[in-house]
C-alpha cells in the first residue's frame, strides 16, 4: 500500500526548506511575470529592455529561476509589464476590515 502525505500548499514547507515562504513568494509572483510576458510573445533582447536586466538574467527568468530575484524585483517587473499591485495588510489576529492597511504600488 502507498502512503501519501497531504500538501500544506506550500511545497517548499514540505520539503522543509528553512525559507519556504519566501522561496513560495517569489514563486507565485514570478508566476505572474512569465505569464505576462509570454502574453506579449516578446524577444529576450526586448524583455531585457523593458524589465531592465541583463540578458543572461531574462534567461533565468524564463527558465522559472525566482530565487535570484528578490520579492522587491518580481513586482517592480509586474509594474514595467502594466499590472497595477496592491497589498492588504492586516494582522492574522484582527478582526474587521478596520485593521486591514491597503498599499498600491
Amino acid at each position: 500500500m502507498d502512503v501519501f502525505e497531504e500538501s500544506s500548499g506550500n511545497v517548499f514547507a514540505d520539503l522543509g526548506l528553512s525559507n519556504a515562504d519566501e522561496l513560495f513568494t517569489r514563486g507565485k509572483i514570478g508566476i505572474q511575470v512569465l505569464r505576462l510576458l509570454k502574453q506579449r510573445h516578446l524577444k529576450q533582447r526586448e524583455i531585457s529592455e523593458l524589465l531592465g536586466i541583463p540578458q543572461p538574467e531574462v534567461s533565468h527568468l524564463m527558465k522559472g529561476e525566482f530565487q535570484r530575484f528578490s520579492e522587491g524585483k518580481l513586482l517592480i517587473f509586474l509594474k514595467r509589464l502594466d499590472t497595477e499591485i496592491t497589498l492588504h495588510l492586516r494582522s492574522r489576529y484582527a478582526q474587521g476590515e478596520s485593521a486591514e492597511t491597503v498599499i498600491s504600488l
